[in-house]
């Protein structure tokens, strides 16, 4: 009979690996999903993270909302939001207040999002195919109960949600357990960091 690697370690042991098994399953992803994302949107990976947030939970936000979003500055925003408005995927607009610009993506930068998405999608579907739905279920579980532990307070720059695929995460209906522990935490109701 054999036996995992960790059952050999006590339980400190198992949980100082499961620490770092964490750390690399998070680097490899990040990596796979950047490299994907920046191929799909035909750009930097901030743009391919602007055009997903403007797809999935951004409704026409000012730039100082998408700096936050993104974690850039607002003169790097700006040059970004040129950058996408240049190639023909958002557009400005005046907001509310005559002084404040917003930002909307146009068709073509809806379908280049979309586009982003699939790319996203099939790389994390690619890294749960080694595990079985029921194994899948409890990752989702434990998944969240991790993020929720690193939701960082309102108005914090770089939100975790920023590639999120907002319907695959369940967040319209109420089952996104990030969203609903930010919102229940007293965050401001917007979307969790």
């Amino acid at each position: 009979m054999t036996t995992s690697s960790s059952d050999a370690l006590s339980p400190g042991g198992r949980a100082d690996q499961a620490a770092n098994l964490l750390g690399a399953l998070g680097s490899a992803i990040a990596d796979r999903v950047r490299a994907a994302a920046t191929e799909a949107a035909g750009g930097a990976l901030n743009d391919a993270t602007a055009l997903s947030a403007l797809l999935h939970f951004l409704d026409d936000p000012r730039i100082d909302r998408l700096a936050q979003v993104l974690g850039l500055t607002s003169s790097g925003t700006v040059r970004l939001v040129d950058r996408l408005q240049r190639q023909g995927l958002v557009q400005r607009s005046a907001g509310v207040d005559a002084r404040a610009t917003t930002v909307a993506l146009t068709a073509a930068g809806r379908a280049r999002a979309e586009e982003i998405r699939r790319a996203r999608t099939a790389v994390l579907e690619r890294a749960l195919a080694a595990l079985s739905p029921a194994e899948r279920d409890q990752l989702g579980e434990l998944a969240g109960k991790v993020l929720v532990g690193v939701i960082r307070p309102p108005g914090a720059y770089g939100w975790m949600c920023r590639l999120c695929d907002t319907g695959r995460c369940g967040r319209p209906d109420g089952r996104c357990p990030v969203a609903n522990a930010a919102t229940g935490a007293g965050s401001t109701g917007s979307h969790p960091r």
